[in-house]
């Protein structure tokens, strides 16, 4: 009786392809168990052909991870288009963004997150106002107080920025989209543009909810000048009548407190 020893045949979808093999495998290595070989020569037989899985599944692998390296490269060339697109908007904007995701990293590592998880913050945070690439620069740039209808447009950059965002398979831009999406919501629900609260909001835009709040109150703006460091905490710790601690996430907030200090040296590290 002849045995012919298979290999594994490349199939489009690598999950298809797995799942294929291994039932190929099964099928191969219940008929090697019964063919009509004496016990050694029919142990040496599926050892041979167990080395050959090993060999077609390693190949198979280091495949698919060169491929999942090369679409994640891709993703982050797109975020950073993206993010370079919005600093011609403005260039304040653009070490606001810079400074948001060093906050960002460090309070995550703060509350224990993974290295992996952190790193896709930090990369991730960049994009969260990515949406005002579609607000007229009239209304960003307007020195006095915005109408209700001027604030209802510049509000809508949370949707418009996950709209961007939206269907990629990327965990990177997955990210980017729910924290584009969420960061003006608010702990007790009165944030926008879903009213949302309580960890229904994504952990991530909590994040970015407060590192976001503390560099609007340190930076200039048209419409406002910059708050030094210890004002801006004691309003974010205990508020002012319009920012409020139940804003935030309590544990975000504790780690703000123990971390402010790098907060204040982060800012003057990426001030402009």
């Amino acid at each position: 009786m002849t045995t012919h020893i298979r290999t594994l045949r490349p199939l489009p979808t690598p999950l298809e392809a797995t799942q294929a093999q291994l039932l190929q495998y099964a099928r191969d290595l219940r008929r090697l168990a019964v063919a009509g070989h004496s016990d050694s020569a029919r142990v040496d037989l599926l050892y041979r052909q167990l080395q050959l899985y090993a060999r077609d599944l390693r190949r198979a692998y280091e495949a698919e991870q060169r491929r999942a390296r090369e679409l994640e490269k891709a993703y982050h060339d797109t975020v950073r288009r993206l993010v370079a697109a919005s600093r011609y908007k403005d260039e304040e904007t653009g070490s606001h963004t810079d400074r948001v995701s060093h906050y960002a990293r460090a309070l995550a590592q703060e509350l224990g997150w993974k290295p992996a998880a952190v790193e896709l913050l930090a990369h991730a945070t960049p994009m969260h106002d990515v949406g005002k690439i579609a607000i007229p620069d009239a209304i960003l740039q307007k020195p006095g107080p915005l109408t209700e209808e001027e604030r209802a447009i510049v509000q809508r950059h949370t949707l418009l920025g996950a709209e961007l965002l939206r269907g990629s398979a990327s965990p990177l831009l997955e990210m980017a989209r729910l924290i584009a999406l969420n960061h003006h919501e608010r702990w007790d629900g009165s944030g926008y543009p879903h009213h949302i609260r309580g960890v229904k909001i994504p952990a991530a835009a909590r994040i970015v909810r407060l590192a976001d709040e503390y560099d609007a109150l340190r930076s200039p703006r048209p419409y406002k000048s910059a708050i030094p460091h210890p004002r801006a905490c004691d309003i974010i710790l205990h508020g002012d009548g319009r920012t409020l601690p139940q804003h935030f996430d309590p544990e975000v907030l504790d780690g703000f407190r123990r971390l402010r200090e790098r907060f204040e040296d982060i800012y003057g590290r990426y001030r402009e």
